[in-house]
Protein backbone atom coordinates (compact mmCIF):
# COMPACT_ATOMS: atom_id res chain seq x y z
CA UNK A 1 0.00 0.00 0.00
CA UNK A 2 1.10 3.76 -0.88
CA UNK A 3 1.76 5.96 2.32
CA UNK A 4 -1.83 7.59 0.78
CA UNK A 5 -3.80 4.65 1.58
CA UNK A 6 -1.89 3.99 4.39
CA UNK A 7 -2.64 7.30 5.59
CA UNK A 8 -6.34 6.97 4.92
CA UNK A 9 -6.64 3.80 6.67
CA UNK A 10 -4.95 5.08 10.07
CA UNK A 11 -7.56 8.13 9.98
CA UNK A 12 -10.63 5.55 9.27
CA UNK A 13 -9.60 3.42 12.22
CA UNK A 14 -9.27 6.24 14.25
CA UNK A 15 -12.88 7.45 13.59
CA UNK A 16 -14.20 4.40 13.98
CA UNK A 17 -12.53 3.93 16.97
CA UNK A 18 -13.94 7.60 18.32
CA UNK A 19 -17.63 6.35 17.37
CA UNK A 20 -16.63 2.73 20.08
CA UNK A 21 -15.40 5.57 22.52
CA UNK A 22 -18.62 7.93 22.45
CA UNK A 23 -20.83 4.43 22.39
CA UNK A 24 -18.88 3.38 25.78
CA UNK A 25 -19.07 7.04 27.20
CA UNK A 26 -23.09 7.40 26.75
CA UNK A 27 -23.27 3.45 27.70
CA UNK A 28 -21.60 3.94 30.90
CA UNK A 29 -23.03 7.02 31.89
CA UNK A 30 -26.53 5.37 31.11
CA UNK A 31 -26.01 2.08 32.46
CA UNK A 32 -24.98 4.05 35.99
CA UNK A 33 -27.80 6.14 36.25
CA UNK A 34 -29.79 3.18 36.29
CA UNK A 35 -28.00 1.56 38.66
CA UNK A 36 -27.33 4.36 41.04
CA UNK A 37 -30.55 5.49 41.31
CA UNK A 38 -29.38 8.71 40.56
CA UNK A 39 -29.37 10.11 36.75
CA UNK A 40 -28.49 13.07 36.37
CA UNK A 41 -25.15 12.88 38.71
CA UNK A 42 -24.08 9.55 36.76
CA UNK A 43 -24.75 10.83 33.73
CA UNK A 44 -22.46 14.03 34.12
CA UNK A 45 -20.66 12.99 36.59
CA UNK A 46 -19.74 9.96 34.14
CA UNK A 47 -18.83 12.15 30.75
CA UNK A 48 -16.78 14.34 32.94
CA UNK A 49 -14.42 11.49 34.77
CA UNK A 50 -14.33 10.21 30.80
CA UNK A 51 -13.02 13.78 29.25
CA UNK A 52 -10.50 14.56 31.98
CA UNK A 53 -9.29 11.06 31.66
CA UNK A 54 -8.92 11.45 28.47
CA UNK A 55 -6.51 13.92 28.79
CA UNK A 56 -4.46 11.86 31.43
CA UNK A 57 -4.10 9.51 28.30
CA UNK A 58 -3.02 12.18 26.18
CA UNK A 59 -0.22 12.64 28.60
CA UNK A 60 0.38 9.01 29.46
CA UNK A 61 1.08 8.42 25.40
CA UNK A 62 4.24 10.05 25.11
CA UNK A 63 5.40 7.34 27.34
CA UNK A 64 5.24 4.86 25.07
CA UNK A 65 8.02 4.20 22.50
CA UNK A 66 6.35 1.72 19.75
CA UNK A 67 3.07 3.66 18.97
CA UNK A 68 2.58 0.79 16.65
CA UNK A 69 2.31 -1.61 19.06
CA UNK A 70 0.70 0.73 21.88
CA UNK A 71 -1.67 1.26 19.34
CA UNK A 72 -2.43 -2.27 18.70
CA UNK A 73 -2.26 -2.91 22.34
CA UNK A 74 -5.12 -0.20 23.20
CA UNK A 75 -7.86 -1.14 20.72
CA UNK A 76 -7.35 -5.19 22.48
CA UNK A 77 -7.89 -3.59 25.76
CA UNK A 78 -10.48 -1.32 25.06
CA UNK A 79 -12.27 -4.30 23.79
CA UNK A 80 -11.54 -6.25 27.06
CA UNK A 81 -12.75 -3.72 29.06
CA UNK A 82 -15.73 -2.17 27.38
CA UNK A 83 -17.21 -5.40 27.09
CA UNK A 84 -16.70 -6.21 30.99
CA UNK A 85 -17.72 -3.07 31.77
CA UNK A 86 -21.07 -4.00 32.48
CA UNK A 87 -20.21 -7.00 33.91
CA UNK A 88 -17.76 -5.80 36.39
CA UNK A 89 -20.50 -3.03 37.62
CA UNK A 90 -23.25 -5.01 38.04
CA UNK A 91 -20.86 -7.53 39.64
CA UNK A 92 -19.39 -5.26 42.04
CA UNK A 93 -22.96 -3.95 43.13
CA UNK A 94 -24.61 -7.49 43.31
CA UNK A 95 -21.77 -8.44 45.20
CA UNK A 96 -22.39 -5.54 47.55
CA UNK A 97 -26.05 -6.56 48.19
CA UNK A 98 -25.23 -10.34 48.90
CA UNK A 99 -22.50 -9.53 51.33
CA UNK A 100 -24.95 -8.87 54.65
CA UNK A 101 -26.80 -11.94 53.65
CA UNK A 102 -23.42 -13.85 53.62
CA UNK A 103 -22.43 -12.76 56.68
CA UNK A 104 -26.32 -13.17 58.33
CA UNK A 105 -26.25 -16.51 56.79
CA UNK A 106 -22.63 -17.43 58.34
CA UNK A 107 -23.50 -16.48 61.69
CA UNK A 108 -26.95 -17.67 61.62
CA UNK A 109 -28.48 -14.46 62.36
CA UNK A 110 -31.91 -13.97 61.93
CA UNK A 111 -33.75 -11.61 59.20
CA UNK A 112 -33.92 -8.50 61.69
CA UNK A 113 -30.07 -8.51 62.71
CA UNK A 114 -28.95 -8.63 58.81
CA UNK A 115 -25.69 -6.72 59.20
CA UNK A 116 -25.45 -2.71 57.93
CA UNK A 117 -22.53 -1.57 59.71
CA UNK A 118 -19.58 0.25 58.26
CA UNK A 119 -17.88 -2.49 57.23
CA UNK A 120 -21.06 -2.44 54.59
CA UNK A 121 -21.85 0.64 53.73
CA UNK A 122 -17.83 1.09 53.33
CA UNK A 123 -18.14 -1.77 50.62
CA UNK A 124 -21.29 -0.46 48.88
CA UNK A 125 -19.32 2.94 48.53
CA UNK A 126 -17.08 0.94 46.84
CA UNK A 127 -19.60 -0.53 44.81
CA UNK A 128 -21.15 2.91 43.80
CA UNK A 129 -17.70 4.29 42.65
CA UNK A 130 -17.17 1.14 40.62
CA UNK A 131 -19.02 2.78 37.26
CA UNK A 132 -16.84 6.09 37.56
CA UNK A 133 -13.96 3.55 38.15
CA UNK A 134 -14.33 1.93 34.53
CA UNK A 135 -14.83 4.90 33.02
CA UNK A 136 -11.59 6.25 34.20
CA UNK A 137 -9.44 3.19 32.42
CA UNK A 138 -11.65 3.51 29.88
CA UNK A 139 -11.19 7.29 29.35
CA UNK A 140 -7.45 6.97 29.23
CA UNK A 141 -7.32 4.34 26.99
CA UNK A 142 -9.42 6.76 24.21
CA UNK A 143 -7.28 9.57 25.02
CA UNK A 144 -4.10 7.44 23.90
CA UNK A 145 -5.45 6.74 20.45
CA UNK A 146 -4.96 10.49 18.98
CA UNK A 147 -1.53 10.97 19.84
CA UNK A 148 -0.03 7.28 19.19
CA UNK A 149 -2.39 7.95 15.52
CA UNK A 150 -0.41 11.50 15.24
CA UNK A 151 2.98 9.73 16.28
CA UNK A 152 1.94 6.64 13.35
CA UNK A 153 0.95 9.50 10.61
CA UNK A 154 4.89 11.01 11.37
CA UNK A 155 6.54 7.97 10.90
CA UNK A 156 4.08 7.02 7.64
CA UNK A 157 5.57 10.33 5.95
CA UNK A 158 8.71 10.52 7.07
CA UNK A 159 7.33 14.33 8.27
CA UNK A 160 6.40 15.28 11.10
CA UNK A 161 4.86 18.24 9.18
CA UNK A 162 2.99 16.42 6.88
CA UNK A 163 1.04 14.92 10.24
CA UNK A 164 -1.90 17.82 9.80
CA UNK A 165 -3.63 17.57 13.01
CA UNK A 166 -6.74 19.30 11.50
CA UNK A 167 -6.97 16.16 9.91
CA UNK A 168 -6.82 14.07 13.26
CA UNK A 169 -9.33 16.08 15.25
CA UNK A 170 -11.30 16.55 12.41
CA UNK A 171 -11.66 12.56 11.42
CA UNK A 172 -12.15 12.25 15.01
CA UNK A 173 -14.85 14.61 15.74
CA UNK A 174 -16.78 13.02 12.87
CA UNK A 175 -16.50 9.60 14.11
CA UNK A 176 -17.80 10.66 17.48
CA UNK A 177 -20.58 11.91 16.16
CA UNK A 178 -21.93 8.70 13.68
CA UNK A 179 -20.87 6.98 17.43
CA UNK A 180 -23.43 9.43 18.93
CA UNK A 181 -26.34 8.68 15.79
CA UNK A 182 -25.60 4.83 16.36
CA UNK A 183 -26.23 4.80 20.42
CA UNK A 184 -29.19 6.72 19.66
CA UNK A 185 -31.42 4.93 16.68
CA UNK A 186 -29.35 1.83 17.47
CA UNK A 187 -27.57 1.29 20.96
CA UNK A 188 -29.68 2.69 22.85
CA UNK A 189 -33.25 -0.06 22.74
CA UNK A 190 -30.12 -2.67 23.05
CA UNK A 191 -29.83 -4.86 26.31
CA UNK A 192 -26.27 -2.92 27.62
CA UNK A 193 -24.02 -6.05 27.38
CA UNK A 194 -25.53 -6.94 24.20
CA UNK A 195 -24.54 -2.97 23.44
CA UNK A 196 -21.09 -2.87 25.00
CA UNK A 197 -20.43 -6.42 23.42
CA UNK A 198 -21.10 -5.10 19.89
CA UNK A 199 -19.06 -1.90 20.52
CA UNK A 200 -16.22 -3.89 21.36
CA UNK A 201 -16.51 -6.30 18.68
CA UNK A 202 -15.82 -2.72 16.52
CA UNK A 203 -12.80 -2.34 18.83
CA UNK A 204 -10.88 -5.31 18.05
CA UNK A 205 -12.25 -5.89 14.07
CA UNK A 206 -10.08 -2.50 13.47
CA UNK A 207 -7.46 -3.30 16.17
CA UNK A 208 -6.82 -6.59 14.36
CA UNK A 209 -6.96 -4.68 10.62
CA UNK A 210 -4.39 -2.42 12.04
CA UNK A 211 -2.50 -5.41 13.11
CA UNK A 212 -2.38 -6.96 9.89
CA UNK A 213 -1.77 -3.88 8.36
CA UNK A 214 1.33 -2.99 10.22
CA UNK A 215 2.86 -6.26 11.58
CA UNK A 216 5.88 -5.27 10.08
CA UNK A 217 6.26 -2.66 12.65
CA UNK A 218 4.81 -4.27 15.42
CA UNK A 219 7.48 -6.83 17.57
CA UNK A 220 6.01 -9.70 19.86
CA UNK A 221 3.28 -10.38 17.26
CA UNK A 222 2.81 -14.09 18.87
CA UNK A 223 1.47 -12.34 21.83
CA UNK A 224 -0.61 -9.66 20.82
CA UNK A 225 -2.12 -12.18 18.35
CA UNK A 226 -3.04 -14.74 21.41
CA UNK A 227 -4.16 -11.40 23.18
CA UNK A 228 -7.00 -10.94 20.27
CA UNK A 229 -7.46 -14.46 20.38
CA UNK A 230 -8.40 -14.72 23.61
CA UNK A 231 -10.75 -11.23 23.58
CA UNK A 232 -12.26 -12.63 20.61
CA UNK A 233 -13.60 -15.89 22.63
CA UNK A 234 -14.72 -13.71 25.75
CA UNK A 235 -16.88 -11.67 23.28
CA UNK A 236 -18.08 -14.87 22.58
CA UNK A 237 -19.15 -16.14 25.75
CA UNK A 238 -20.41 -12.41 26.61
CA UNK A 239 -22.68 -12.46 23.14
CA UNK A 240 -23.97 -16.06 24.59
CA UNK A 241 -24.31 -15.91 28.10
CA UNK A 242 -23.47 -12.00 28.60
CA UNK A 243 -27.23 -10.93 28.84
CA UNK A 244 -28.43 -13.96 31.77
CA UNK A 245 -24.77 -13.02 33.72
CA UNK A 246 -26.18 -9.46 33.59
CA UNK A 247 -29.63 -9.71 34.13
CA UNK A 248 -28.50 -12.34 37.38
CA UNK A 249 -26.85 -9.93 38.58
CA UNK A 250 -29.19 -7.45 38.55
CA UNK A 251 -31.59 -9.08 40.22
CA UNK A 252 -29.92 -8.55 43.29
CA UNK A 253 -30.36 -5.06 43.06
CA UNK A 254 -34.08 -5.35 44.21
CA UNK A 255 -34.97 -6.79 47.28
CA UNK A 256 -37.79 -8.91 45.27
CA UNK A 257 -37.68 -11.18 42.51
CA UNK A 258 -37.47 -9.80 38.93
CA UNK A 259 -39.41 -10.83 36.47
CA UNK A 260 -39.26 -8.30 33.16
CA UNK A 261 -36.26 -6.25 32.81
CA UNK A 262 -36.11 -3.98 29.31
CA UNK A 263 -34.59 -1.02 28.14
CA UNK A 264 -36.15 1.53 25.74
CA UNK A 265 -35.57 4.45 24.24
CA UNK A 266 -35.61 6.82 26.96
CA UNK A 267 -35.27 4.87 29.96
CA UNK A 268 -34.77 0.85 31.97
CA UNK A 269 -38.26 -0.51 33.34
CA UNK A 270 -37.89 -3.07 35.45
CA UNK A 271 -41.26 -5.12 37.31
CA UNK A 272 -40.32 -7.07 40.94
CA UNK A 273 -42.61 -9.51 42.54
CA UNK A 274 -42.91 -10.77 46.43
CA UNK A 275 -45.03 -13.21 47.91
CA UNK A 276 -45.92 -11.64 51.42
CA UNK A 277 -49.16 -13.35 51.88
CA UNK A 278 -49.76 -17.03 50.33
CA UNK A 279 -53.66 -16.57 50.34
CA UNK A 280 -53.02 -13.27 48.28
CA UNK A 281 -51.57 -12.48 44.71
CA UNK A 282 -47.99 -11.77 44.81
CA UNK A 283 -46.91 -8.19 45.13
CA UNK A 284 -45.61 -6.26 41.94
CA UNK A 285 -43.17 -3.19 41.88
CA UNK A 286 -42.30 -1.26 39.08
CA UNK A 287 -38.64 0.73 38.58
CA UNK A 288 -37.84 3.60 35.63
CA UNK A 289 -33.78 3.64 36.21
CA UNK A 290 -33.73 2.34 39.49
CA UNK A 291 -36.29 4.23 41.10
CA UNK A 292 -39.70 2.81 42.21
CA UNK A 293 -42.78 3.91 40.72
CA UNK A 294 -45.26 1.81 42.05
CA UNK A 295 -46.34 -1.18 44.19
CA UNK A 296 -49.40 -3.17 43.47
CA UNK A 297 -49.58 -3.28 47.50
CA UNK A 298 -50.78 0.91 47.84
CA UNK A 299 -50.71 2.27 44.49
CA UNK A 300 -54.47 2.71 44.67
CA UNK A 301 -54.03 5.06 47.18
CA UNK A 302 -51.41 7.23 45.33
CA UNK A 303 -53.91 7.36 42.42
CA UNK A 304 -57.17 8.01 44.29
CA UNK A 305 -55.17 10.77 46.19
CA UNK A 306 -54.23 12.04 42.70
CA UNK A 307 -57.23 11.97 40.42
CA UNK A 308 -60.04 12.11 42.71
CA UNK A 309 -60.02 15.35 44.41
CA UNK A 310 -59.38 16.97 41.21
CA UNK A 311 -62.45 15.19 39.21
CA UNK A 312 -64.63 15.34 42.38
CA UNK A 313 -63.54 19.58 42.49
CA UNK A 314 -64.77 19.79 38.66
CA UNK A 315 -67.82 20.61 36.97
CA UNK A 316 -67.76 17.85 34.64
CA UNK A 317 -65.86 14.88 33.97
CA UNK A 318 -66.10 14.33 30.29
CA UNK A 319 -62.99 15.51 28.67
CA UNK A 320 -59.88 14.76 30.49
CA UNK A 321 -56.34 15.30 30.13
CA UNK A 322 -53.15 13.09 31.48
CA UNK A 323 -50.19 14.06 31.34
CA UNK A 324 -47.48 10.75 31.91
CA UNK A 325 -49.18 8.28 34.23
CA UNK A 326 -47.61 5.75 31.31
CA UNK A 327 -48.80 2.57 32.97
CA UNK A 328 -52.46 3.32 32.83
CA UNK A 329 -53.18 3.74 36.31
CA UNK A 330 -54.55 6.79 36.52
CA UNK A 331 -56.22 6.16 33.41
CA UNK A 332 -57.67 3.41 34.66
CA UNK A 333 -59.30 5.49 38.09
CA UNK A 334 -60.21 8.04 35.83
CA UNK A 335 -62.70 5.56 33.47
CA UNK A 336 -64.60 4.58 36.70
CA UNK A 337 -66.33 8.46 36.30
CA UNK A 338 -67.52 7.45 33.15
CA UNK A 339 -65.56 10.14 30.94
CA UNK A 340 -66.29 10.90 26.86
CA UNK A 341 -62.45 11.08 26.00
CA UNK A 342 -58.99 10.75 28.04
CA UNK A 343 -56.64 12.27 26.42
CA UNK A 344 -52.78 11.02 27.72
CA UNK A 345 -49.44 12.50 26.71
CA UNK A 346 -46.75 10.71 27.28
CA UNK A 347 -42.34 10.48 25.58
CA UNK A 348 -42.20 6.55 25.85
CA UNK A 349 -44.45 4.13 23.48
CA UNK A 350 -42.34 1.48 25.27
CA UNK A 351 -43.22 2.30 28.22
CA UNK A 352 -46.97 2.36 27.06
CA UNK A 353 -46.56 -0.82 25.53
CA UNK A 354 -45.32 -2.61 28.55
CA UNK A 355 -49.21 -1.71 29.71
CA UNK A 356 -51.23 -2.17 26.84
CA UNK A 357 -50.26 -5.05 24.29
CA UNK A 358 -49.78 -8.47 25.53
CA UNK A 359 -45.81 -9.28 25.51
CA UNK A 360 -45.61 -13.29 24.42
CA UNK A 361 -42.62 -14.87 25.36
CA UNK A 362 -42.37 -19.16 25.27
CA UNK A 363 -46.23 -18.71 24.88
CA UNK A 364 -46.61 -16.86 27.91
CA UNK A 365 -48.06 -13.21 28.17
CA UNK A 366 -45.19 -12.34 30.87
CA UNK A 367 -47.03 -8.68 31.67
CA UNK A 368 -50.46 -10.33 32.32
CA UNK A 369 -50.93 -8.85 35.86
CA UNK A 370 -49.64 -5.49 34.80
CA UNK A 371 -52.58 -5.38 32.03
CA UNK A 372 -54.91 -6.84 34.66
CA UNK A 373 -53.62 -4.24 37.35
CA UNK A 374 -54.22 -1.17 35.11
CA UNK A 375 -57.59 -2.98 34.06
CA UNK A 376 -56.64 -3.19 30.36
CA UNK A 377 -57.52 1.02 30.56
CA UNK A 378 -55.24 1.71 27.22
CA UNK A 379 -57.26 -0.50 25.41
CA UNK A 380 -60.29 1.40 26.14
CA UNK A 381 -61.96 3.37 23.11
CA UNK A 382 -62.14 6.01 25.09
CA UNK A 383 -58.26 6.51 25.51
CA UNK A 384 -56.32 8.34 22.72
CA UNK A 385 -52.41 8.14 23.53
CA UNK A 386 -49.81 11.15 22.10
CA UNK A 387 -46.27 10.64 22.07
CA UNK A 388 -44.00 12.73 22.35
CA UNK A 389 -42.15 15.67 24.87
CA UNK A 390 -45.41 16.56 26.93
CA UNK A 391 -44.04 20.62 26.95
CA UNK A 392 -43.93 20.03 22.89
CA UNK A 393 -47.08 18.55 22.45
CA UNK A 394 -49.31 20.77 24.48
CA UNK A 395 -48.64 23.15 22.30
CA UNK A 396 -50.86 21.22 19.32
CA UNK A 397 -53.97 21.46 21.57
CA UNK A 398 -53.70 24.80 22.62
CA UNK A 399 -53.54 25.61 18.81
CA UNK A 400 -56.45 23.56 18.38
CA UNK A 401 -58.04 25.22 20.92
CA UNK A 402 -58.91 22.19 22.83
CA UNK A 403 -60.36 22.18 26.47
CA UNK A 404 -60.71 19.44 29.26
CA UNK A 405 -62.27 19.37 32.26
CA UNK A 406 -59.86 18.07 34.14
CA UNK A 407 -56.14 18.24 33.63
CA UNK A 408 -54.06 15.12 35.85
CA UNK A 409 -50.20 15.60 35.81
CA UNK A 410 -48.30 12.50 37.18
CA UNK A 411 -44.61 12.80 35.86
CA UNK A 412 -42.08 11.59 37.62
CA UNK A 413 -40.24 13.86 40.20
CA UNK A 414 -38.24 16.67 38.79
CA UNK A 415 -34.38 14.81 39.66
CA UNK A 416 -33.29 15.39 36.09
CA UNK A 417 -32.67 18.93 34.36
CA UNK A 418 -34.93 17.59 31.16
CA UNK A 419 -37.83 16.96 33.63
CA UNK A 420 -37.04 20.18 35.24
CA UNK A 421 -39.32 22.12 32.79
CA UNK A 422 -42.51 20.16 33.02
CA UNK A 423 -42.47 21.73 36.48
CA UNK A 424 -41.95 25.05 35.25
CA UNK A 425 -44.68 28.22 35.62
CA UNK A 426 -44.22 28.23 31.69
CA UNK A 427 -45.80 24.69 31.48
CA UNK A 428 -47.99 25.48 33.85
CA UNK A 429 -49.30 28.61 32.27
CA UNK A 430 -49.48 26.35 28.87
CA UNK A 431 -51.96 23.37 31.15
CA UNK A 432 -53.62 26.93 31.79
CA UNK A 433 -54.84 27.48 28.19
CA UNK A 434 -56.29 23.95 27.75
CA UNK A 435 -58.72 23.50 31.36
CA UNK A 436 -62.10 24.50 31.39
CA UNK A 437 -63.04 27.77 33.19
CA UNK A 438 -64.44 25.55 35.94
CA UNK A 439 -62.37 22.44 35.93
CA UNK A 440 -59.33 21.79 38.24
CA UNK A 441 -55.47 20.93 37.53
CA UNK A 442 -53.52 18.33 39.75
CA UNK A 443 -50.23 17.98 39.90
CA UNK A 444 -47.94 15.08 41.55
CA UNK A 445 -45.46 17.12 43.70
CA UNK A 446 -43.37 14.67 45.45
CA UNK A 447 -43.01 13.79 48.87
CA UNK A 448 -43.78 17.23 51.41
CA UNK A 449 -42.16 15.21 54.03
CA UNK A 450 -38.43 14.41 52.39
CA UNK A 451 -38.56 16.96 49.79
CA UNK A 452 -40.49 20.29 51.46
CA UNK A 453 -38.48 23.07 49.81
CA UNK A 454 -39.41 21.32 45.96
CA UNK A 455 -43.05 20.69 47.02
CA UNK A 456 -43.37 24.31 48.00
CA UNK A 457 -41.74 25.55 44.97
CA UNK A 458 -44.21 23.57 42.76
CA UNK A 459 -47.25 25.06 44.36
CA UNK A 460 -45.62 28.78 43.95
CA UNK A 461 -44.96 28.09 40.26
CA UNK A 462 -48.45 26.81 39.46
CA UNK A 463 -49.62 29.99 41.31
CA UNK A 464 -47.59 32.02 39.13
CA UNK A 465 -49.39 30.75 36.58
CA UNK A 466 -52.36 32.85 36.55
CA UNK A 467 -54.49 30.11 38.71
CA UNK A 468 -56.50 31.83 41.16
CA UNK A 469 -56.71 29.09 43.94
CA UNK A 470 -53.76 26.98 44.60
CA UNK A 471 -53.45 24.27 47.26
CA UNK A 472 -51.46 21.78 48.37
CA UNK A 473 -52.72 18.33 49.86
CA UNK A 474 -50.65 15.14 50.98
CA UNK A 475 -51.10 11.57 52.51
CA UNK A 476 -49.43 8.03 53.20
CA UNK A 477 -48.45 5.77 50.58
CA UNK A 478 -45.97 3.00 52.58
CA UNK A 479 -44.05 2.53 49.46
CA UNK A 480 -43.01 6.28 48.83
CA UNK A 481 -44.03 7.52 52.57
CA UNK A 482 -45.78 11.11 53.08
CA UNK A 483 -46.50 12.27 49.38
CA UNK A 484 -47.79 15.42 48.17
CA UNK A 485 -50.05 17.03 45.70
CA UNK A 486 -50.72 20.37 44.09
CA UNK A 487 -54.56 20.68 43.09
CA UNK A 488 -55.66 24.83 41.22
CA UNK A 489 -58.57 26.24 39.93
CA UNK A 490 -58.82 29.22 37.36
CA UNK A 491 -62.32 30.66 38.32
CA UNK A 492 -64.85 30.61 41.19
CA UNK A 493 -64.27 29.01 44.54
CA UNK A 494 -61.17 26.66 45.19
CA UNK A 495 -61.05 22.76 44.93
CA UNK A 496 -60.70 22.46 48.77
CA UNK A 497 -64.29 24.62 48.83
CA UNK A 498 -65.96 22.68 46.30
CA UNK A 499 -65.29 19.71 47.75
CA UNK A 500 -66.39 20.71 51.22
CA UNK A 501 -69.64 21.05 49.26
CA UNK A 502 -69.93 17.82 48.47
CA UNK A 503 -73.23 16.47 49.83
CA UNK A 504 -71.77 12.67 48.91
CA UNK A 505 -68.78 10.80 46.54
CA UNK A 506 -70.10 10.42 43.16
CA UNK A 507 -67.78 7.17 42.39
CA UNK A 508 -66.86 4.44 45.08
CA UNK A 509 -63.04 3.14 44.46
CA UNK A 510 -63.66 1.45 47.84
CA UNK A 511 -60.98 3.72 49.14
CA UNK A 512 -61.63 7.10 49.51
CA UNK A 513 -63.63 8.67 51.76
CA UNK A 514 -65.33 12.29 52.05
CA UNK A 515 -63.57 13.36 55.48
CA UNK A 516 -60.40 11.58 54.10
CA UNK A 517 -59.85 13.59 51.15
CA UNK A 518 -60.64 17.29 53.06
CA UNK A 519 -58.71 15.79 55.75
CA UNK A 520 -55.52 15.66 53.49
CA UNK A 521 -55.39 19.39 52.99
CA UNK A 522 -54.46 19.98 56.68
CA UNK A 523 -50.97 20.46 57.31
CA UNK A 524 -48.96 21.57 60.68
CA UNK A 525 -48.93 24.59 62.03
CA UNK A 526 -45.59 25.78 60.77
CA UNK A 527 -45.43 23.83 58.09
CA UNK A 528 -45.43 26.71 55.06
CA UNK A 529 -43.64 29.34 57.95
CA UNK A 530 -41.06 30.22 55.58
CA UNK A 531 -42.52 28.87 52.37
CA UNK A 532 -41.90 33.17 51.27
CA UNK A 533 -38.03 32.20 51.26
CA UNK A 534 -39.15 28.96 49.08
CA UNK A 535 -38.44 30.28 44.72
CA UNK A 536 -40.84 29.59 42.18
CA UNK A 537 -39.50 27.26 39.38
CA UNK A 538 -39.10 29.51 36.17
CA UNK A 539 -38.13 27.66 32.63
CA UNK A 540 -34.47 27.54 32.70
CA UNK A 541 -33.55 28.25 36.00
CA UNK A 542 -33.30 24.67 37.05
CA UNK A 543 -35.13 25.45 40.53
CA UNK A 544 -36.89 22.16 41.09
CA UNK A 545 -34.44 19.91 39.78
CA UNK A 546 -31.83 21.87 42.51
CA UNK A 547 -34.37 21.71 45.10
CA UNK A 548 -35.12 18.43 44.32
CA UNK A 549 -31.51 17.32 44.35
CA UNK A 550 -30.67 18.90 47.52
CA UNK A 551 -33.68 17.68 49.38
CA UNK A 552 -33.08 14.03 48.42
CA UNK A 553 -29.39 14.31 49.15
CA UNK A 554 -29.96 15.86 53.07
CA UNK A 555 -32.42 13.09 53.40
CA UNK A 556 -30.23 10.52 52.62
CA UNK A 557 -27.05 12.39 54.68
CA UNK A 558 -25.07 12.74 51.39
CA UNK A 559 -24.07 16.59 51.08
CA UNK A 560 -22.26 16.19 47.67
CA UNK A 561 -21.39 13.81 45.34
Amino acid sequence: MSNKQLDWAVLTILAIGAGCGLVYEYLLSHYAGRILGAVEVAIYGIISIMMVFMGVGSFLARGIKNPFLGFAWIEVLLALIGSSSVLMISGGFALASLFPKLLADTFSLPPDLIPRGALVEQIETVARFMPYVVAAILGTLIGMEIPLIGEIRSQIYQDKLKNNAGSIYGIDYLGAGVGAVFWVFLMLSLEVTLAGALTASVNLFIGAVFFYLFRDKIPSLTRLLLAHVVVALWLLQVFTYGSNWSAEMEDMLYRDKVIFSRSTNYQHLVVTERLSDPAKPKILTFYINGRTQFSSSDEHIYHSMLTYPALAASARQEHILIIGGGDGLAVRDVLRWNPKKITLLDLDSGLIKLFKDPIIEQGEVINQRLLTLNQDAFNDPRVQTIFGDAFISIESLIRQQVLFDTVIIDLPDPSHPDLNKLYSARFYHKVFNVLAGDGALVVQSTSPYHAKNTFISIGKSVKHANFKHVQQYHHNVPSFGEWGFTIATKNGLSAQQRLQQLSALSVNDHWMTHGLMLAAFEFSQDFFLHADKIKLNRLGSMTAYQYHRSDWQKEMGLFQK
